[in-house]
């Protein structure tokens, strides 16, 4: 894989400690955790493991470096997001899906950013409870249905735009759980009908959340603590438009894995965007929506601390979930309502790929790197792992070692 021209981590390496001096007292220990996560990524400081060519009249030697796992790292998340697809996909329905976004208005925005926990999980939930709440009317669907909710907080050039996208299928099981109930071609609802019960819901979550104490105001935004003003705040935004928008449906489950292999493990920016880095500026490459679709993507240069600052302005809380299941595909009963769906759609179960399977590996299969020796083609066997911050006792040559 070729390694891009610059990376977040290359960004974070050279300017990350005169950043966060500074902004000391500004930095959350979030935001270090994920920096330093970053910093260290696919370098000796975590350890890894060298394999060797089993042709030993080649005897290739191959390094590679132990990976963060942070979830906000762009280097670390091709590998989770197949690991979850590969548990969604056996759960996929043979119906059309819907792709559905909502959004939340730049006011509310300013105010999750001081408040990521409490709003974006209100976000989220508003955003479900308004579809099921639709799906299950009568003079909609009438019926449950499932939804797989997925929040990002980023818009193209990395401002703070918390959104949420959901995919839906198509149709949902009666109430009396006898038949599936196809949804109509152009979805369940208008997007005014979505727009104002999504509007409501979340003022009424957001009113309990700040009656109950649970937000918390900074700066220009101080005197929202006080309800006279908090309501006041809120008043113009009962009157407007909420945007919900309903995409094109799907074409059949493989359209939709093939979006949400796209969609469910990307972080702020992909290192394949970044453009140039040096001691003053970061260039990267972004969407202008309200250009023409051919001259849609630009080229925006912002000062090195800005880039740092937005980059790390969408770091979650940790433990907050920004994958999540409801209705049908809500945790509890998954396997059961999705057995149903399947039963009432006269759809068979997919048959399990057992390709991969290393139950019955031999020793060194169990070893092996899953791709050949760039030599000569051989299986290259690990035969070595050392520990973070170690050296490997073996020593390949310096363009084998993988820090992609």
């Amino acid at each position: 894989m070729t390694r891009p021209a610059v990376e977040v981590a290359d960004i974070f390496r050279d300017h990350g400690a005169a950043w966060r001096e500074a902004n000391r007292g500004h930095v959350s220990l979030d935001q270090m955790t994920v920096m330093s996560a970053i910093e260290r990524c696919r370098t000796a400081a975590l350890g890894g493991h060298v394999a060797r060519c089993e042709n030993d009249a080649c005897g290739h030697l191959h390094i590679a470096y132990n990976s963060c796992r942070n979830r906000h790292c762009p280097k670390c998340q091709a590998a989770a997001a197949q690991e979850w697809l590969e548990k969604r996909e056996a759960e996929l329905l043979p119906v059309g899906y819907f792709h559905v976004v909502f959004t939340l208005p730049a006011p509310i925005a300013d105010i999750a950013y001081q408040n990521k926990r409490v709003i974006y999980d209100l976000l989220m939930k508003a955003s479900a409870e308004t579809m099921i709440t639709i799906a299950a009317d009568p003079k909609h669907l009438g019926a449950r249905i499932g939804i797989t909710a997925v929040l990002h907080t980023w818009g193209s050039a990395m401002t703070h735009h918390p959104h949420v996208h959901m995919i839906v299928p198509g149709g949902g099981i009666s109430p009396d759980g006898s038949e599936w109930i196809a949804s109509r071609k152009k979805f369940l609802a208008s997007f005014r009908v979505l727009s104002r019960l999504f509007r409501r819901l979340f003022i009424e979550k957001l009113v309990k959340a700040h009656g109950d104490g649970h937000l918390n105001f900074y700066g220009q935004r101080a005197s929202l603590a006080d309800r006279a003003r908090f309501n006041a705040f809120l008043r113009p935004l009962r009157k407007v438009e909420w945007y919900v928008h309903v995409k094109e449906p799907f074409a059949g489950p493989e359209a939709v894995l093939a979006y949400l292999s796209r969609y469910t493990h990307r972080v702020a920016i992909s290192n394949r965007r970044l453009v140039s880095a040096d001691s003053n500026h970061v260039a990267f490459r972004y969407k202008d929506y309200n250009a023409d679709h051919a001259e849609r993507w630009k080229t925006m240069k912002l000062s090195t601390d800005e880039f740092i600052r937005r980059f790390l302005s969408h770091v979650l809380p940790k433990g907050f979930h920004r994958i999540r299941h409801y209705g049908l595909f809500a945790n509890g009963n998954r396997a059961d309502n999705i057995a149903r769906a399947r039963e009432l759609l006269n759809a068979q179960v997919p048959a399990k790929d057992n390709a991969d399977d290393d139950t019955d590996a031999e020793p060194d299969e169990a070893r092996a790197l899953n791709f050949p020796c760039p030599c000569c083609g051989g299986r290259m066997i690990i035969i070595e792992v050392f520990a973070a911050g170690m050296d490997p006792k073996h020593k390949p040559n310096p363009e084998a070692i993988d820090s992609s």
